[in-house]
């Protein structure tokens, strides 16, 4: 089954042609401020399931464990679509919301629960 994610003007697209190997919800201060949100969802592909296309633009950041984060973004609108996390270089994380479907599979795990906001719940 395909996905396929877009940003918001549509510019920058992902298409993933397996289902995501992981779904994670990420509590780090660094996710929240990238989102605006208390807490950011990824779903993982393996990078040979996922074909982007459209212009983007791209900023990379260290993690919480200091392994660098490359994003991909839309030069356009700003949205984060999908980043590259170094430390899994056969891995692309694509943002849940960008596929905007709310059957989307729910998060496996979360992450970095020391700053998960108290109203938060965990995932499933």
């Amino acid at each position: 089954m395909a996905r396929t994610a877009s940003c918001a003007c549509g510019g920058l697209r992902v298409t993933c042609a397996a289902e995501p190997i992981l779904v994670v919800q990420c509590h780090c201060l660094a996710c929240q401020r990238r989102t605006g949100s208390p807490f950011g969802v990824a779903a993982l592909f393996r990078r040979e399931d996922v074909r982007a296309e459209g212009p983007d633009r791209c900023y990379e950041r260290p993690s919480d464990s200091g392994v660098p984060v490359l994003f991909h973004f839309c030069p356009n609108c700003g949205s984060t679509v999908f980043r590259e996390p170094r430390r899994k270089p056969d891995a692309v994380a694509v943002a849940v919301g960008t596929f905007a479907d709310p059957g989307f599979p729910a998060p496996d795990q979360a992450i970095h629960g020391q700053h998960r906001h108290p109203w938060v719940g965990e995932p499933g």
